[in-house]
């Protein structure tokens, strides 16, 4: 088994590591949907000299090496790019992971009054363990987009001041036939409506604490019921992620898949000088429901951000994209299952991902037989050692617990399509796709150095 990465840190190693781990929690707290994550990277990006693609475009600008330029879809989704000294089409070295995360989303119409309580339905968002989300404090995030135009940010729950929300559950002393119920069972997906309020509206007759939510939400965003037709409103677990044990050696909270995969990533890109090779970051939205729709890894955003720094680079052409693409090389950032002692049983030790022993590569994913898998070329991963070991980046390699309990998919095979070299690199996770999800800071630690190293020396 590989040696733990604690035990070869010095003074320095210890003083980064905090200081990345601290970053990450603020990063973790604030963003807990996929548009607060791609506002707060464009942001750091613009700090660190980076300029929009689509300014560009306008101008006419040419590209060169050592240029930093970014592009944003959507909203929700984000690329970066830093030229290289070497053309465009000789490839690129991609960091690519997912910003959002499972979670709860109110439905078009979501508004309703049940003996006078006030909720609002809703429609669970990736794969979850429904029970895992009732009786916990929970925060709306999103925006309210209006006919007019304007659109509004929702952020309710987190300030210390603010009223949380919340998914009720049945006592225990009544609940014999809901603890007799298959774990999927126990609580259904129409059940988790979020309790909004209690109080009647004076001088209302009908649905009058309907009526009270309503005249609240006029007064904090001029929004009329019919304005939930038009919003995108997230339920996420509420309050700030935090140390996990005694030693402060982890780090609870929510949305670690993949935002522990996503931050390190930017980091590393950001902090990356004149590379040979041009280097690219791309976050992604919609991994957790099959990477669809225009913000996510199979819509035609990152193809199309390229052709467009290509012609901006005098390279106008599909043939130097494919070029560009076909000689590039990714890692495809995303969280693999940390070995759990109190659940060995879906585990295979000698192929698991353990606490504390780094960067973890998946060689392949997919379930059972590999299906919906990339399999990376032997090729590939020995570079990618050479280039950890001379770097003294600690990694370890994994499969998702044993071979018929299941499995799941990532990224990696959709940029196989296009004929690069891919392969699955993440940190290991405790309690994955939960709301309160746990990772080794040391992990962390070692994940950015990896990401460092790929994007010099790939």
């Amino acid at each position: 088994m590989k040696e733990n990465a604690w035990l070869t840190y010095d003074e320095k190693d210890m003083e980064a590591l905090e200081k990345l781990s601290g970053e990450y929690k603020d990063f973790l707290s604030r963003c807990k949907t996929e548009r607060e994550c791609t506002t707060f990277f464009k942001e750091e990006a613009e700090k660190a000299g980076y300029r929009s693609l689509e300014d560009l475009v306008a101008e006419g600008v040419s590209v060169k090496a050592g240029d930093k330029v970014y592009a944003v879809g959507m909203g929700k989704t984000i690329a970066l790019f830093q030229v290289g000294r070497k053309p465009l089409t000789d490839g690129m070295n991609i960091l690519c992971a997912h910003i959002d995360s499972p979670r709860l989303d109110l439905k078009q119409v979501p508004l309703y009054e049940d003996t006078e309580l006030a909720f609002l339905d809703t429609h669970y968002y990736g794969g979850i363990k429904k029970y895992q989300w009732v009786t916990i404090p929970l925060a709306l995030h999103g925006v309210i987009a209006k006919k007019d135009g304007s659109v509004m940010e929702v952020n309710i729950g987190e300030d210390p001041e603010d009223p949380i929300v919340y998914v009720t559950d049945l006592l225990v002393h009544l609940a014999s036939k809901q603890l007799a119920k298959k774990g999927s069972e126990v609580v259904a997906g129409e059940n988790l409506d979020i309790l909004v309020g209690s109080r009647p509206l004076e001088g209302e007759e009908k649905d009058a604490v309907k009526a009270n939510v309503l005249r609240l939400l006029k007064e904090k965003y001029d929004m009329e019921e019919d304005d939930f037709l038009s919003a995108e409103i997230e339920v996420v677990p509420a309050g700030p992620a935090r140390d996990c044990g005694l030693d402060r050696s982890m780090i609870a909270g929510y949305g670690h898949d993949d935002r522990v995969c996503a931050f390190p990533s930017f980091q590393a890109m950001i902090e990356t000088e004149a590379p040979e090779r041009t280097s690219c970051c791309i976050l992604v939205d919609k991994e957790e429901i099959g990477s669809v729709g225009a913000t996510g890894m199979q819509s035609m955003f990152f193809e199309n951000a390229v052709a467009e720094l290509l012609a901006l680079a005098g390279m106008d052409s599909n043939l130097a994209v494919r070029r560009t693409m076909a000689r590039s090389k990714m890692l495809s950032s995303d969280v693999s299952a940390a070995y759990d002692p109190a659940y060995s049983e879906a585990f295979e030790k000698r192929n698991s991902a353990y606490f504390g022993k780094g960067l973890v590569l998946n060689k392949y994913t997919g379930s059972r037989g590999k299906s919906g898998s990339n399999d990376a070329n032997a090729e590939y991963l020995a570079q990618l050692r050479r280039i950890f070991d001379n770097n003294k980046v600690a990694f370890q390699t994994a499969e998702l617990g044993k071979v018929d309990y299941g499995g799941g998919g990532t990224i990696a095979y959709i940029a196989a399509l296009y004929g690069m070299e891919v392969v699955d690199s993440g940190v290991a996770v405790l309690s994955m796709h939960s709301p309160c999800e746990i990772i080794s800071k040391a992990d962390l630690y070692e994940a950015k150095k990896g990401y460092a190293a790929f994007l010099k020396e790939a």
